[in-house]
Formats: C-alpha cells, sequence, structure tokens
C-alpha cells in the first residue's frame, strides 16, 4: 500500500450533500430577511445593552421590606401549582389510556388525542386570559389554565408511554380472562408507573413556573405582583421577586429529582 494512500492528511473529510446545503443557505438567507422585516438592527441592539446594563443597577439592591406580600404571593402560586398538577394528573391518566393506539381501537383514541392536541394547542397565559373572562380574576383562573396544560403535556406523554410498551404482559394477563380493568392495572401500570411518575414531577416543575406567569394576566399568584412592581418602576422590589421565584423553583427541582429517583 502506498505512502498517499494511507497518509490521513489525503483522506476527504464526509461533507454535507448539495441539498443540505442548498437548505442551510435557504435558511440563513431567509434570517437576513426576516430580521430585516423586524427592525433588527445593530443599533438598536447597542442601545438596548445600554439601557438594559441602566436596569440593572436600579434593581440592586434588592427590596425585601415587603416580605409578608412576597411569602404570600408565593404560597398563592405554590398552590395554584400544586393543585393543578394534582387535577391535571388525575385526569391525563384515562385521557392517556384512551389515547393509546396499541390498547384501543381509532374510534376511541382519536377523539382522545384530537382532546390532547386541542389543550397543548395555546400557551397557558392565552388560556389563562380565555379563563379570566369566563371565571373572573383570581387563583381559579390560574388552575383551570395549567390543568388544561397538564392534560395536554401528561396525557400526550403517558399515551406514547404507553404505546411503547411490550404486549406480551399485556396479552398474558388477559389469557388468564381478568377484565379490561385489571388488564390496565396488572399488565400495562407496572411498565409505565415509573416514566408516569417522571412526567408528573416534571409537569409539577413546570406548572409552578407557569403559575407566576399567569398571574401577569390576572389569574392569581405572584405575576400580578411583579407586573406591579414593573410598572411602577419599583425595580428593587423586582429584584426580590426574581430571587424569590428562582428559590422556590430550585427547591422545587431538587424535590423532582429526589421524587423521580425514588421511584426510578
Amino acid at each position: 500500500m502506498s505512502r498517499a494512500a494511507t497518509d490521513p492528511t489525503n483522506r476527504r473529510l464526509p461533507g454535507m450533500s448539495w441539498p443540505a446545503r442548498i437548505g442551510w443557505l435557504a435558511l440563513l438567507a431567509y434570517s437576513i430577511y426576516a430580521a430585516s422585516l423586524l427592525d433588527i438592527t445593530w443599533a438598536r441592539l447597542l442601545i438596548g445593552l445600554e439601557q438594559g446594563a441602566n436596569f440593572l443597577a436600579r434593581m440592586f439592591p434588592p427590596d425585601f421590606s415587603r416580605w409578608k406580600l412576597l411569602l404570600h404571593d408565593l404560597s398563592e402560586s405554590l398552590e395554584i401549582a400544586i393543585i393543578a398538577s394534582a387535577v391535571g394528573i388525575i385526569l391525563s391518566m384515562p385521557i392517556g389510556l384512551l389515547a393509546a393506539r396499541n390498547l384501543l381501537p381509532d374510534w376511541v383514541s382519536w377523539p382522545a388525542r384530537m382532546l390532547i392536541a386541542v389543550c397543548r394547542s395555546f400557551h397557558p397565559v392565552i388560556v389563562a386570559i380565555l379563563f379570566v373572562k369566563a371565571v373572573g380574576f383570581g387563583a381559579l383562573a390560574g388552575v383551570l389554565a395549567l390543568i388544561v396544560a397538564s392534560v395536554g403535556f401528561i396525557g400526550k406523554l403517558f399515551a406514547e408511554a404507553i404505546e411503547e410498551i411490550s404486549l406480551k404482559q399485556v396479552e398474558a394477563v388477559r389469557a388468564t380472562g381478568a377484565p379490561f380493568l385489571n388488564v390496565i392495572i396488572f399488565g400495562v401500570m407496572p411498565q409505565v408507573l415509573a416514566r408516569f411518575i417522571g412526567f408528573s414531577a416534571y409537569q409539577l416543575d413546570s406548572n409552578l413556573r407557569n403559575s407566576t406567569m399567569v398571574g401577569i394576566v390576572g389569574a392569581g399568584g405572584i405575576g400580578g405582583t411583579l407586573f406591579a412592581a414593573f410598572q411602577r418602576f419599583d425595580y428593587d422590589f423586582v429584584l426580590a421577586i426574581l430571587l424569590a421565584i428562582i428559590a422556590l423553583i430550585m427547591v422545587s427541582e431538587a424535590f423532582s429529582a429526589r421524587l423521580r429517583a425514588t421511584f426510578q
């Protein structure tokens, strides 16, 4: 074998195909075109960086003098997230089961999948606006909005987890003459329980974050207080609220990680 054939510098590196190159060039061209339409310029970016620095300077030091209001609103956000997660998880189990195409016929699974798709179609803030109009301002609107979000997320993942199970265990339970409910309990749930708990823990984290957002539109929680502080240019209290939210989310992350590790 010649030296030229074995020399690694003479080997051609695999490159992208022409369709891939054209696709990347088209994406780059469209990004530049879209940036021009949206008035995204370096001048605006530099001005924004200067104004952002001034804004951050006005936030320090954080003002925790209204800690009672802070704790009250944080506890309300936590209550909204827990209630919405509990109800959403309970509703997602039968809906996700009905949406599993390997267990039920299409005339049952497709309506359930359509319901899940509708629940996933809108951001929780948009759903919260609708519920604020329906039931008025307060925590109830936030709870209902996050229940919808929970059904859309957990229902989809639960249905997909059921579709990935081994049907041998299901058929073994069916062969004993067990009714459908026992087939689900002994043939399906043992295979998906750990994943379902992981999905539920993640949704609790998500609802806790979203519960701080839905308050901006009047659906309860600390989001309303945060929005009001912004409107009053009360930036030191804004920083206190943001730090409290970060602390709450970090505690929730630690709890969720411990919960997932316990059941895995």
